[in-house]
């Protein structure tokens, strides 16, 4: 049981990663002491209430030792844009060993981020909610791997497990896919420039998808029986984090106008649906980030 008089401990992997790092922050605001889990010595967020932990999430005894008495588990880690057999071994075979390890040790919560890429998103696919239909075997890698992340997840019995499933991640760092390297990609070379204007762009902020995470992790969003208004204590619940809707023209046009390139539109079928965010909603969350200011961010990022 939590020990109300005590802030509680999260344990948060690859803590020093785009949404590791930021998801530390939100917990430190929200009083919890963080055990920021990294691989190299020195690049956890220096942060009060941030203590870091160098290890391997993966090693049994390294994961025993991490989550002892602590309250929760975050897990960000996934190697995207790795071979297949590295994001099979790190994610799909890796991230359960730290969630057994919290089982084990008696841990509450456990949440893990996800990605809205485990759904179909084909052309007909329509709007897209933690009911629907997931990819394919012969989709990507990533898409592939993060499904059967989350499917190992939900095998894994005695604590409560969130699956947070965010679509683009916009927010500026050295290492975000849209703020920074997807426009270092566009601005070099010409195919990346490729894109269906119409195409939906589902999206959230980094700092909006950190706040939700946090208050998961700390319990302000509390467990019951009904996946409509809070995780099902013991159970497995897949929730969906997305801002308002936008497309690909909204995006690409943002960057290319800031880097100085034309973009090259694209005439074939595309998804044209939304990444509904309703369940997140009702269990009290609102973005705050909105698009103008997401994409404005992006803009003055690429122009300094």
């Amino acid at each position: 049981m939590t020990d109300t008089t005590s802030p509680p401990i999260i344990v948060v992997t690859g803590a020093n990663g785009l949404v590791g790092a930021r998801t530390c922050a939100a917990l430190v605001e929200r009083g919890a002491t963080v055990r920021a889990v990294v691989r190299r010595p020195g690049t956890a967020p220096r942060l009060d209430g941030v203590e870091e932990r160098v290890g391997e999430f993966f090693d049994e005894s390294f994961a025993a030792e991490v989550v002892e008495g602590a309250t929760a588990v975050v897990t960000t880690v996934h190697p995207m844009g790795s071979d297949r057999a590295t994001q099979q071994r790190i994610g799909v075979d890796g991230t359960p060993v730290v969630a057994r390890a919290a089982s084990a040790a008696g841990v509450e919560r456990l949440v893990h981020i996800s990605t809205g890429a485990v759904y179909d998103r084909s052309p007909e696919a329509g709007d897209v909610d933690e009911a629907s239909a997931l990819v394919a075997d012969d989709a990507d890698d990533y898409s592939v791997t993060k499904r059967d992340t989350d499917a190992a997840l939900a095998e894994v019995d005695g604590l409560t497990r969130v699956l947070v499933r965010p679509p683009a991640i916009l927010g500026a760092g050295e290492t975000s896919v849209w703020n920074s390297l997807r426009p270092a990609a566009i601005r070099e070379h010409e195919q990346a420039r490729h894109a269906v204007p119409q195409q939906s762009f589902a999206w959230v902020h980094l700092d909006d998808l950190a706040a939700f995470v946090a208050d998961v992790a700390t319990g302000r969003i509390a467990a019951g029986t009904d996946p409509e208004q809070g995780p099902v204590e013991g159970g497995c619940t897949p929730v969906n984090v997305a801002a308002g809707p936008a497309t690909v023209r909204d995006y690409v046009e943002t960057v290319t106008t800031a880097v100085g390139v034309e973009p090259v539109w694209d005439d074939q079928p595309a998804w044209t649906g939304r990444l509904l965010a309703t369940r997140a909603q009702r269990w009290g969350w609102t973005p705050s980030v909105t698009l103008e200011d997401a994409l404005a961010e992006i803009a003055t990022g690429l122009r300094d």
